[in-house]
């Protein structure tokens, strides 16, 4: 039974680590993730230009030097861990993501510490921030929940009163940089996202062009293999050069024609026809030497599966020229089926492959199925069904094969 409440992977989740890989896979090279992080540790070297008036607070305070010396080095320190964290936090481990914080942390937590003072905890907004660019959400706004809290108790016992001014820049700088994260963070998803779009749309492309060469060429290939080979047993027998020209009329109209199409198809204004396509059967067939039986008119065929059911008799003719030993080939339409079947070997078709998984995609694209596999009777059958029809269309049933 399925978890109804699994979440998907792709959904956000306030649990998840936040991914940071499109620096590592994003497309323009060292330039283009240099820029997003430069961008980031551009705003912490900014932010960190503030910590200038805490270090003239603590220079000018009534402390030891040595507890004062001390206290100066370590929010340099801070400072210079605050622009290094964005340049090599997001490419890192989760454990080295959790050194990180930890380490900046204590860096900024310790002047408070030595100088007995919970205001210089309001300087933990850079640590907070590096924080929620680097922890999942839900453990950053722990962290940020508790350091603003300890701040308050502190100050609190400390002081019995509450200077709720720090409180807020401690709460509105964490904020404010946290959105500046927030927002590279997404602009670079976006623009992954976009190239992964293009790649995908030009894979589409390819795989559409592909399916229609197949689709064009395959046909019409095999039908001149067909004549050719009809040509020389003409020439190789008989000696009839009028007849063997006339094959070779044939084969050049043939061949402008697959040259007119493969144009068409490139510039992507072809359209296929589904009685054409019957007649262009009908004339392969019987170079071929296979009976033809095909459908007199195709007037009861839903305008909007023409199109696709004429790809389909030209794949299933295809096959039968190139894959059958039959004699005979039938095709037979409804309103929103055509069926193409053969008396040859049942297996003869069973290995045409890359035609028929084309058609099955033409098929899908129009809600429709395709179906193939030996004959009731015999033979090779290839049946291709169109959604189903509005009920003032619906087909009478006694039509339709089984």
């Amino acid at each position: 039974m399925n978890d109804v409440r699994a979440r998907d992977p792709d959904e956000f989740s306030a649990g998840q680590w936040p991914d940071w890989s499109f620096w590592k896979d994003q497309p323009g090279g060292p330039r283009a993730r240099g820029r997003g992080r430069l961008a980031i540790a551009t705003a912490m070297t900014l932010a960190s230009l503030t910590l200038i008036a805490p270090v003239e607070g603590i220079a000018h305070g009534s402390g030891p030097p040595l507890i004062t010396a001390l206290a100066i080095g370590l929010v340099a320190c801070y400072g210079v861990g605050c622009i290094l964290a964005p340049w090599f936090g997001p490419v890192a481990l989760r454990r080295e993501r959790i050194a990180i914080v930890a380490v900046i942390f204590l860096l900024g937590a310790a002047p408070a510490v030595l100088l007995a003072s919970p205001s210089y905890l309001t300087d933990l907004t850079y640590a907070l921030s590096i924080g929620l660019m680097l922890l999942p959400l839900r453990h950053a706004l722990l962290l940020g929940l508790v350091t603003v809290l300890g701040q308050i108790v502190w100050m609190r016992l400390a002081r019995s009163e509450v200077a709720w001014a720090q409180v807020s820049i401690l709460v509105a700088v964490t904020a404010a940089l946290g959105t500046v994260f927030a927002l590279n963070f997404t602009i670079g998803h976006l623009r992954a996202a976009r190239e992964q779009v293009k790649r995908l749309a030009v894979n589409q492309e390819r795989e559409r062009v592909a399916r229609d060469m197949h689709d064009i060429l395959g046909h019409t290939l095999s039908t001149m293999t067909v004549k050719l080979g009809l040509t020389r047993r003409i020439l190789e027998s008989s000696g009839d050069v009028a007849l063997a020209v006339g094959q070779v009329t044939e084969l050049e109209n043939m061949a402008r024609s697959a040259l007119s199409d493969v144009r068409a198809t490139v510039s992507d204004y072809r359209t296929l026809s589904l009685d054409s396509e019957l007649a262009g059967a009908r004339m392969a067939l019987r170079a071929a030497g296979v009976r033809a039986d095909l459908p007199a008119a195709t007037l009861t065929v839903r305008a909007e599966l023409r199109e696709v059911f004429g790809y389909v008799v030209r794949e299933a003719v295809t096959n039968v020229l190139r894959h059958s030993d039959a004699e005979l080939c039938t095709v037979r339409v409804g309103p929103d089926w055509v069926e193409v079947a053969d008396n040859g070997s049942s297996t003869s078709g069973a290995d045409a492959g890359n035609g028929l998984t084309g058609l099955s995609e033409r098929l899908e694209a129009v809600s429709g199925t395709l179906g193939h596999g030996p004959a009731p009777g015999g033979g090779f059958r290839v049946i291709a069904r169109g959604p189903a029809p509005a009920p003032h269309l619906a087909p009478s049933r006694k039509t339709e094969p089984k």
